[in-house]
């Protein structure tokens, strides 16, 4: 189960640096190739959206049938072992919406980049006129 996470929190991390690279200021040349070469890895790395709900949908499952801890009965132990397993859960939560968040970013910032490229032609064939 660990390595689910692993893999999701690598893809938040390199979708965090990707978002990043597009929104700092760089040259022309090098921004328009950066946002073509993202446009193209868009459509493969849109699996992160499925895994990220089935993620969701099972942390979701989890909390629902787990075992409540909140009487006297419990243990300081099993106490602490509830806590830590919801704190966990809620790491996990930020976890995927946050992948399925950047994922959206990403996206937006090419369309956008994208939108204005097409709009300078546009004004350029406007000035030829």
């Amino acid at each position: 189960m660990g390595l689910q996470w692993m893999v999701l929190s690598c893809a938040v991390a390199l979708e965090a640096a990707v978002a990043l690279l597009l929104t700092l200021p760089a040259p022309k040349l090098l921004k328009n190739r950066l946002v073509a070469l993202t446009s193209l890895l868009l459509q493969p790395a849109t699996g992160v959206l499925p895994f990220a709900g089935f993620q969701l949908l099972d942390l979701y499952w989890k909390n629902e049938h787990r075992l409540m801890c909140s009487s006297d009965v419990c243990t300081l132990e099993e106490r602490t072992r509830y806590d830590k397993s919801i704190f966990k859960a809620q790491r996990n939560v930020i976890l995927c919406v946050s992948a399925c968040l950047l994922y959206w970013c990403i996206y937006r910032i090419c369309k956008y980049h994208k939108e204005i490229k097409e709009l300078e032609e546009v004004e350029k064939r406007f000035k030829k006129l």
